[in-house]
């Protein structure tokens, strides 16, 4: 499967670089996330991404852009829990991600674009924490999530000059991180804000 995706990947890139009289453009990114997972209980948690992409030219008006991204996901507890003799504060889930967009760019004007495409993730670390009677515990629960995670992005930017531009993208997960589930749905939604910069 995963030979496949690369080999499919590799396909549209030649092809498009063969369609286009301009050479694919190399650069890296940089901005925020405001992720979450989904469940009644949760609320969105800030992080940080960083990566580098390559922008391959379809025609005047399309493009393909590949990405290789570390992301910091996760999400927080809406409220406290009291539980026996133990008050419990401060939850919240830390996933540290490398994800694999693959962009279809949509060149509206010179400057403004529109982009979608599916996103492929990578499980690195993840790591619960939180406050019980006043004290903070952090455990390592990666064994217990998924390591791939799969989902669908949908974004737009604006490109001050050729070289610098702005990036808005939200990515809903599409398949379960959590290995056991117990009836509520744990799927990843990341809302990304960032920087680019076109070699």
């Amino acid at each position: 499967m995963k030979k496949q995706l690369l080999s499919i990947c590799i396909v549209l890139g030649t092809m498009a670089f063969a369609q286009s009289s301009d050479g694919p453009r190399f650069g890296v990114k940089a901005g925020s996330n405001l992720s979450s997972i989904s469940g009644s209980d949760t609320k969105s948690k800030v992080g940080f991404y960083a990566g580098a992409f390559v922008n391959v030219p379809i025609s005047d008006a399309l493009s393909l852009q590949p990405e290789i991204v570390y992301s910091q996901q996760g999400t927080k507890a809406k409220g406290d829990y009291e539980m026996a003799t133990y008050t419990i504060k401060n939850m919240q889930q830390n996933l540290d991600y490398i994800n694999v967009p693959v962009m279809v760019r949509y060149n509206a004007t010179p400057e403004f674009y529109l982009e979608a495409g599916p996103e492929f993730g990578l499980l690195v670390n993840a790591q619960a924490k939180g406050d019980i009677n006043g004290q903070t515990y952090k455990v390592n629960n990666k064994d217990s999530l998924r390591t791939f995670n799969f989902g669908a992005g949908i974004g737009l930017g604006y490109k001050f000059t050729p070289n610098i531009g702005i990036n808005a993208r939200y990515v809903a997960g599409l398949t379960e991180i959590a290995k056991i589930n117990l009836g509520d749905s744990s799927k990843n939604t990341n809302l990304q804000l960032g920087m680019s910069y076109s070699f």
